[in-house]
């Protein structure tokens, strides 16, 4: 394994006179070594005896390198893969202005300055944290007139959008 580690420069030769991208070249190194140290202990190294060692191992795993890049390169993962930071959105929205968001939220806003301003403050009311009951109790009505009105505010907004779009 050594004499296979000291030839890492020339793997990485041609690893980039290959193609490979420069952020999987180190998996790429990788999988050559694994399997030259694979076809050694497999027996599939049998350099000539009358050649310089180092050479017959400089030509081998050219060869073994070789056949690994051409892989690599013309897998359909390498070709199509698209890196993201953060894969499947999993971690955090993704960062910087939506321009659909940002359109139906020009939309909403214009669809608001039409509404009566009790239909406006019964909107808000839901991004409050206080709940609707305790809303009702504050303005002096009842729950199900707070909750009527929500609903009403809800409707005269759909009816606004639908008639914009």
């Amino acid at each position: 394994m050594e004499a296979i580690l000291r030839e890492r420069r020339l793997i990485r030769a041609v690893l980039h006179a290959g193609g490979v991208a420069a952020r999987d070249r180190a998996d790429v190194e990788q999988q050559v070594l694994l399997a030259a140290w694979d076809a050694v202990r497999r027996n599939m190294y049998r350099p000539d005896p009358a050649d310089d060692p180092r050479r017959a191992i400089q030509r081998w795993l050219f060869g073994v390198c070789w056949r690994k890049v051409s892989h690599h390169v013309n897998s359909a993962w390498s070709r199509r893969a698209v890196l993201h930071a953060q894969p499947l959105g999993l971690l955090r929205e993704p960062v910087g202005p939506n321009l659909e968001a940002q359109v139906a939220a020009r939309e909403v806003l214009e669809a608001l300055t039409e509404l009566k301003p009790w239909q406006v403050e019964a909107l808000l009311s839901v991004d409050d944290p206080e709940s609707l009951v305790q809303y009702a109790k504050r303005r002096g009505m009842s729950p199900g007139t707070a909750a009527s009105r929500l609903r009403i505010a809800r409707e005269a907004l759909d009816l606004k959008l639908r008639r914009r779009r």
